[in-house]
């Protein structure tokens, strides 16, 4: 692991990934965590943490000597901030070549910036699209609220 996917995917450094850590997370060198500990600590299904590590979404997980996952402090961030990628609406092809490209280096920074800076411009977008929505809500709320009172007034 590099010292860029390992900042990316910590949140140490200035680079953080989602914000801080949330949840009863257990200190690092003591952060091993199964499969069903992952799914209750993210809310992800096991189906979606295996089909994030098929894909290559997530970086290699370790095995136990039994093979099972062992997920890391590291692995939580770094599914908090795939979270974070969706909720922008980022196609999953996006981000797959986002976690490609942490996992490449230093050198694909300009790379990454581009895709986050895009990814932000359509999140703006869908912003402007839901504020004129909103602004539509209320004239309808306001114009019914209105005519509540005024059926009201009349039976009164």
């Amino acid at each position: 692991m590099t010292v860029t996917e390992t900042t990316e995917t910590t949140g140490a450094g200035a680079d953080t990934c989602a914000g801080p850590p949330q949840g009863n997370r257990r200190p690092d060198g003591a952060d091993t965590y199964t499969i069903s500990e992952v799914v209750a600590l993210t809310g992800l299904t096991a189906h979606t943490l295996r089909w994030y590590e098929r894909i290559g979404l997530m970086p290699h997980i370790d095995r136990s000597h039994t093979g099972q996952r062992r997920y890391s402090n590291r692995d939580l961030d770094w599914l908090a901030l795939v979270g974070k990628l969706r909720l922008t609406g980022m196609p999953v092809a996006d981000m797959v070549r986002y976690a490609e490209l942490v996992r490449s280096g230093d050198h694909t920074y300009t790379e990454r910036f581009e895709l986050l800076r895009q990814t932000r411009e359509d999140v703006l977008s869908r912003i402007a699209e839901l504020q004129g929505t909103l602004a539509v809500l209320d004239r309808k709320l306001s114009f019914y609220a209105d005519a509540g009172r005024a059926l009201a007034s009349e039976r009164t």
